[in-house]
């Protein structure tokens, strides 16, 4: 997989490669990933790639040209690839996505900034438009690095087990069961007893029963999704 980050800055978005399973991930050549400055593009004598909104209103918007030259230049490049803009004005990203962008081979990340892009480029190059949460951000690059890490983390090889998508929150309407670590007792908190006693069966009910308990709590809109499949 290969993945490009539009963005004004990508020192923003570079450290979070180097550590951990993403940077294993790029050591083992499972994914590769590229940064292009839209500033780079700008036919502006200091580079400018903002300008008023027209139409009035606070604050600059990222002015056309810069973004259309870089995202030409990548369409040209690759005719494949799969280019995707970040706006709290778009479809919730889920789960369901990430795993269906993880098939594809190039994914590209467009970052605004200031109070958005010109909306002429995103009708142009948008393959898609996704939204992380009803919040502001002050840029993309957030966003673009949280939908990046959810569709790396279901390519194949980037995780050591890859059983361990299956049982994540999402995977099914429930919530993820809690979990516990070594050791058994910690501070006069036990785990719960069935666990130490090795019965499979019964730690799955369990777990079941947990995943309930915290959907039911935390979103519970989502354990009606749940009774619903069980009919």
């Amino acid at each position: 997989m290969r993945f490009t980050f539009v963005t004004l800055f990508s020192n923003l978005v570079e450290g979070y490669f180097q550590d951990s399973i993403l940077k294993r991930a790029i050591d083992k050549e499972l994914l590769s990933v590229e940064y292009l400055n839209p500033r780079e593009f700008s036919e502006n004598k200091h580079s400018k790639v903002d300008d008023t909104a027209v139409g009035g209103g606070a604050g600059m918007v990222m002015n056309p040209q810069p973004l259309y030259d870089a995202l030409g230049s990548l369409k040209k490049d690759d005719e494949n690839i799969h280019i995707i803009f970040l706006t709290p004005v778009a479809k919730p990203f889920k789960q369901n996505d990430a795993k269906r962008l993880a098939k594809k081979e190039h994914i590209a990340f467009v970052s605004g900034r200031y109070e958005g892009i010109d909306e002429r480029v995103i009708e142009e190059f948008a393959d898609e438009v996704f939204s992380i949460g009803d919040y502001i951000l002050t840029g993309g690059e957030l966003a673009s690095l949280v939908i990046c890490d959810a569709v790396s983390r279901n390519i194949d090889g980037v995780l050591g087990n890859s059983e361990s998508l299956s049982v994540e929150s999402f995977e099914t309407p429930l919530l993820e069961a809690p979990s516990f670590s070594k050791p058994k007792d910690y501070k006069n908190n036990m785990v719960p007893s069935e666990y130490i006693k090795g019965n499979h069966s019964k730690i799955r009910s369990i777990k079941l029963a947990l995943s309930e308990c915290k959907t039911k709590f935390f979103r519970p809109e989502q354990l009606l999704k749940h009774k619903i499949t069980k009919r």
